[in-house]
């Protein structure tokens, strides 16, 4: 809502108010849902699996089952990559939607922008390509938030505080490669898939 008020009040100073919604939505799709939506599941969930498998850790649970030949990694880590791998891109397209929604009710109705242009704009100038995109950018950044969490949790320090440091390691080291990942898929996607 606050990208497409500041957008709004700039594009009517040269009367392109009904533009709104075309930016807001190819905005949405290629950078700040899947950007933002990465970026909250990063302190969120990735926070809560190095919680967990660092707690199991610290416990011996995670050598209880090395010593009953089951490997760790095939029973704590796989699970959460294909659940990640399922849950990231929609959780994605649920943010981008949200995105796009809320500025749209916004600019409608407390700014004053025809909602038949908004839709036509949007339909006109999102492509598959903005779609593929934002959906790809998901899907990575999930894998890099449950690859980091896990591995921090499997190696983190014995006891409590152990535990807590692995967490917020977790959780920052996740953001920072969120946001320099972003940079690179951008150019890989944009290289190999051109804007038509």
């Amino acid at each position: 809502m606050v990208f497409a008020a500041q957008i709004f009040w700039q594009l009517k100073r040269v009367q392109l108010e009904n533009a709104v919604g075309s930016i807001v939505a190819v905005s949405m799709f290629r950078e700040l849902g899947p950007t933002i939506a990465a970026l909250m599941i990063a302190g969120r969930v990735g926070a809560a699996i190095t919680a967990e498998i660092g707690s199991m850790r610290v416990t011996e649970q995670v050598d209880a089952l090395r010593s009953m030949c089951v490997p760790p990694v095939d029973y704590l880590v796989v699970p959460r990559i294909l659940a990640i791998m399922i849950s990231m891109p929609l959780l994605t397209a649920e943010a981008i939607m949200m995105g796009i929604g809320s500025s749209f009710f916004l600019s409608t109705q407390l700014l004053g922008v025809d909602p038949t242009w908004f839709w036509s704009n949007t339909v006109k100038y999102v492509g598959m390509g903005d779609i593929r995109t934002g959906l790809v950018k998901g899907f990575f950044f999930g894998l890099i938030i449950v690859f980091i969490s896990c591995f921090k949790g499997l190696t983190c320090p014995d006891g409590a505080e152990g535990v807590g440091r692995a967490t917020t390691a977790a959780v920052v080291t996740s953001s920072i490669t969120i946001i320099i990942a972003n940079f690179f898929i951008t150019f890989m996607l944009n290289a190999f898939f051109p804007i038509i």
